[in-house]
Protein backbone atom coordinates (compact mmCIF):
# COMPACT_ATOMS: atom_id res chain seq x y z
CA UNK A 1 0.00 0.00 0.00
CA UNK A 2 3.00 2.42 0.59
CA UNK A 3 4.56 1.52 -2.39
CA UNK A 4 1.63 2.41 -4.38
CA UNK A 5 0.76 5.74 -2.24
CA UNK A 6 4.27 6.23 -3.61
CA UNK A 7 4.21 5.59 -7.47
CA UNK A 8 0.65 7.01 -7.35
CA UNK A 9 2.15 10.45 -5.92
CA UNK A 10 5.21 10.90 -8.48
CA UNK A 11 2.86 10.65 -11.03
CA UNK A 12 1.83 13.90 -10.07
CA UNK A 13 4.11 15.71 -7.81
CA UNK A 14 7.63 15.82 -8.85
CA UNK A 15 10.13 13.51 -6.52
CA UNK A 16 12.48 16.10 -4.46
CA UNK A 17 14.93 14.22 -4.83
CA UNK A 18 16.60 9.99 -5.57
CA UNK A 19 18.84 7.71 -3.45
CA UNK A 20 21.71 7.80 -6.04
CA UNK A 21 20.91 11.85 -5.97
CA UNK A 22 21.45 12.10 -2.31
CA UNK A 23 24.10 9.91 -1.80
CA UNK A 24 26.51 12.07 -4.99
CA UNK A 25 25.39 15.33 -2.57
CA UNK A 26 26.88 13.58 0.53
CA UNK A 27 30.12 12.40 -1.26
CA UNK A 28 30.75 15.82 -3.56
CA UNK A 29 29.15 18.18 -1.07
CA UNK A 30 26.46 19.39 -3.60
CA UNK A 31 25.07 18.83 -6.86
CA UNK A 32 23.21 20.70 -9.59
CA UNK A 33 19.61 20.18 -10.32
CA UNK A 34 16.75 21.88 -11.55
CA UNK A 35 13.61 20.58 -12.75
CA UNK A 36 12.14 21.61 -16.32
CA UNK A 37 8.58 20.53 -17.64
CA UNK A 38 8.61 18.22 -20.12
CA UNK A 39 6.21 20.66 -21.97
CA UNK A 40 9.54 23.06 -21.49
CA UNK A 41 11.90 21.39 -23.05
CA UNK A 42 13.42 21.22 -26.57
CA UNK A 43 11.88 18.15 -28.27
CA UNK A 44 14.99 17.41 -29.69
CA UNK A 45 16.05 16.12 -25.63
CA UNK A 46 13.11 13.59 -25.10
CA UNK A 47 14.05 12.00 -28.84
CA UNK A 48 17.57 11.61 -28.15
CA UNK A 49 17.17 10.20 -25.25
CA UNK A 50 14.86 7.73 -26.15
CA UNK A 51 16.59 6.75 -29.17
CA UNK A 52 19.28 6.24 -27.39
CA UNK A 53 18.00 4.22 -24.70
CA UNK A 54 14.90 3.11 -25.30
CA UNK A 55 14.15 3.54 -29.02
CA UNK A 56 10.83 1.19 -28.58
CA UNK A 57 9.59 2.72 -25.53
CA UNK A 58 6.15 3.62 -27.18
CA UNK A 59 5.68 -0.24 -27.83
CA UNK A 60 5.81 -1.99 -24.81
CA UNK A 61 4.42 -2.00 -21.06
CA UNK A 62 8.05 -1.68 -19.13
CA UNK A 63 9.62 -4.65 -20.59
CA UNK A 64 11.22 -4.85 -23.89
CA UNK A 65 11.38 -8.31 -24.47
CA UNK A 66 13.28 -8.44 -28.18
CA UNK A 67 16.00 -6.51 -26.31
CA UNK A 68 16.03 -8.85 -22.95
CA UNK A 69 15.85 -11.85 -25.65
CA UNK A 70 18.97 -10.16 -27.57
CA UNK A 71 20.96 -9.50 -24.09
CA UNK A 72 20.73 -13.42 -23.08
CA UNK A 73 21.80 -14.20 -26.61
CA UNK A 74 24.90 -11.57 -26.73
CA UNK A 75 25.56 -11.87 -22.66
CA UNK A 76 27.15 -8.74 -20.89
CA UNK A 77 27.79 -6.93 -23.92
CA UNK A 78 24.54 -5.34 -24.46
CA UNK A 79 21.83 -3.57 -22.23
CA UNK A 80 18.19 -4.10 -21.93
CA UNK A 81 16.80 -1.98 -19.36
CA UNK A 82 13.88 0.13 -20.85
CA UNK A 83 13.10 3.71 -19.84
CA UNK A 84 11.33 3.06 -17.25
CA UNK A 85 13.00 0.21 -15.28
CA UNK A 86 15.63 2.93 -15.52
CA UNK A 87 12.96 5.53 -14.05
CA UNK A 88 11.58 2.84 -11.30
CA UNK A 89 15.58 2.50 -9.53
CA UNK A 90 16.51 5.83 -10.02
CA UNK A 91 13.52 7.08 -8.37
CA UNK A 92 12.40 4.06 -5.98
CA UNK A 93 15.78 2.13 -5.38
CA UNK A 94 19.72 2.01 -5.09
CA UNK A 95 22.17 1.67 -7.80
CA UNK A 96 24.64 -1.48 -6.82
CA UNK A 97 23.52 -4.32 -9.06
CA UNK A 98 22.08 -7.13 -6.99
CA UNK A 99 19.69 -10.19 -7.50
CA UNK A 100 16.62 -7.80 -4.94
CA UNK A 101 17.12 -4.55 -6.32
CA UNK A 102 16.32 -6.43 -9.66
CA UNK A 103 13.06 -8.37 -8.43
CA UNK A 104 11.73 -5.09 -6.86
CA UNK A 105 12.62 -3.57 -9.93
CA UNK A 106 10.54 -6.08 -12.29
CA UNK A 107 7.56 -5.81 -9.72
CA UNK A 108 7.80 -1.78 -9.96
CA UNK A 109 8.23 -1.05 -13.15
CA UNK A 110 4.53 -2.67 -14.22
CA UNK A 111 2.99 -0.49 -11.46
CA UNK A 112 4.90 2.88 -12.81
CA UNK A 113 3.90 1.90 -16.14
CA UNK A 114 0.11 1.00 -15.27
CA UNK A 115 0.11 4.63 -13.00
CA UNK A 116 2.10 6.85 -15.18
CA UNK A 117 1.39 8.52 -18.34
CA UNK A 118 4.41 7.87 -20.92
CA UNK A 119 4.94 11.69 -21.27
CA UNK A 120 5.89 11.03 -16.78
CA UNK A 121 8.14 8.64 -17.38
CA UNK A 122 10.33 10.50 -19.87
CA UNK A 123 10.10 13.74 -18.03
CA UNK A 124 11.16 12.06 -14.60
CA UNK A 125 13.70 10.47 -16.43
CA UNK A 126 14.93 13.46 -17.86
CA UNK A 127 15.00 15.00 -14.67
CA UNK A 128 16.71 12.54 -12.59
CA UNK A 129 19.26 10.89 -14.99
CA UNK A 130 22.87 11.45 -14.17
CA UNK A 131 24.85 13.77 -17.28
CA UNK A 132 28.32 14.15 -15.52
CA UNK A 133 29.41 14.14 -12.03
CA UNK A 134 27.31 15.72 -9.55
CA UNK A 135 24.83 17.04 -12.66
CA UNK A 136 21.33 15.63 -12.90
CA UNK A 137 18.44 16.24 -15.21
CA UNK A 138 18.66 17.80 -18.65
CA UNK A 139 18.06 21.20 -17.24
CA UNK A 140 21.57 21.80 -15.10
CA UNK A 141 23.02 19.46 -17.85
CA UNK A 142 22.44 21.97 -20.60
CA UNK A 143 23.57 24.98 -18.37
CA UNK A 144 26.50 22.86 -17.47
CA UNK A 145 27.94 21.84 -21.13
CA UNK A 146 26.36 24.15 -23.30
CA UNK A 147 25.44 27.38 -21.32
CA UNK A 148 21.87 27.94 -22.06
CA UNK A 149 18.35 26.64 -21.22
CA UNK A 150 16.47 22.84 -21.79
CA UNK A 151 14.19 24.66 -23.50
CA UNK A 152 17.47 25.98 -26.40
CA UNK A 153 18.77 22.30 -26.81
CA UNK A 154 19.37 21.88 -29.90
CA UNK A 155 19.38 18.72 -31.74
CA UNK A 156 23.04 18.38 -32.09
CA UNK A 157 23.31 18.93 -28.46
CA UNK A 158 20.57 16.72 -27.32
CA UNK A 159 22.21 13.68 -28.90
CA UNK A 160 25.56 14.66 -27.83
CA UNK A 161 23.85 15.12 -24.03
CA UNK A 162 22.22 11.01 -24.94
CA UNK A 163 25.15 10.42 -25.64
CA UNK A 164 27.00 10.55 -22.43
CA UNK A 165 23.91 8.81 -20.71
CA UNK A 166 25.62 5.33 -20.29
CA UNK A 167 29.13 6.78 -18.29
CA UNK A 168 28.10 10.29 -17.60
CA UNK A 169 31.65 10.57 -15.07
CA UNK A 170 33.83 9.61 -18.17
CA UNK A 171 31.99 10.92 -20.78
CA UNK A 172 31.33 15.10 -21.90
CA UNK A 173 29.04 16.59 -24.18
CA UNK A 174 31.37 19.78 -24.42
CA UNK A 175 34.29 18.06 -24.78
CA UNK A 176 33.21 14.86 -26.73
CA UNK A 177 35.59 12.01 -27.63
CA UNK A 178 35.46 10.95 -30.96
CA UNK A 179 33.78 8.12 -29.75
CA UNK A 180 30.84 10.36 -28.01
CA UNK A 181 30.88 12.50 -30.97
CA UNK A 182 30.46 9.68 -33.57
CA UNK A 183 27.62 8.47 -30.69
CA UNK A 184 25.78 11.32 -31.21
CA UNK A 185 25.89 11.18 -34.93
CA UNK A 186 24.25 8.02 -34.65
CA UNK A 187 21.83 8.89 -31.91
CA UNK A 188 20.54 12.16 -34.35
CA UNK A 189 19.78 9.38 -37.00
CA UNK A 190 17.73 7.60 -34.62
CA UNK A 191 15.86 10.20 -33.17
CA UNK A 192 14.94 11.59 -36.65
CA UNK A 193 13.89 7.93 -37.58
CA UNK A 194 11.74 7.29 -34.19
CA UNK A 195 9.69 10.84 -35.29
CA UNK A 196 9.27 9.80 -38.88
CA UNK A 197 8.25 6.15 -37.74
CA UNK A 198 5.77 7.69 -35.19
CA UNK A 199 7.88 5.69 -32.08
CA UNK A 200 7.79 9.28 -30.34
CA UNK A 201 4.22 10.12 -30.65
CA UNK A 202 3.23 8.25 -27.29
CA UNK A 203 5.51 11.11 -25.17
CA UNK A 204 4.91 14.00 -27.73
CA UNK A 205 1.90 16.18 -28.35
Amino acid sequence: MVVLLFVSAFGIVNPPTTPYIVSEARRLGSVQRQWIALDRMSPDLARAVVAAEDANFCLHWGFDMAAIRAAIDEGAERGASTLSQQVTKNVFLWQRRSWPRKALEAGLTPLVEAIWSKERIVEVYLNVAEFGEGIFGVQAAARHYFGVSASEVTAAQAALLAAVLPAPKTRSASKPSDFVRRRAGSIRDGAATIRADGRSDCFES
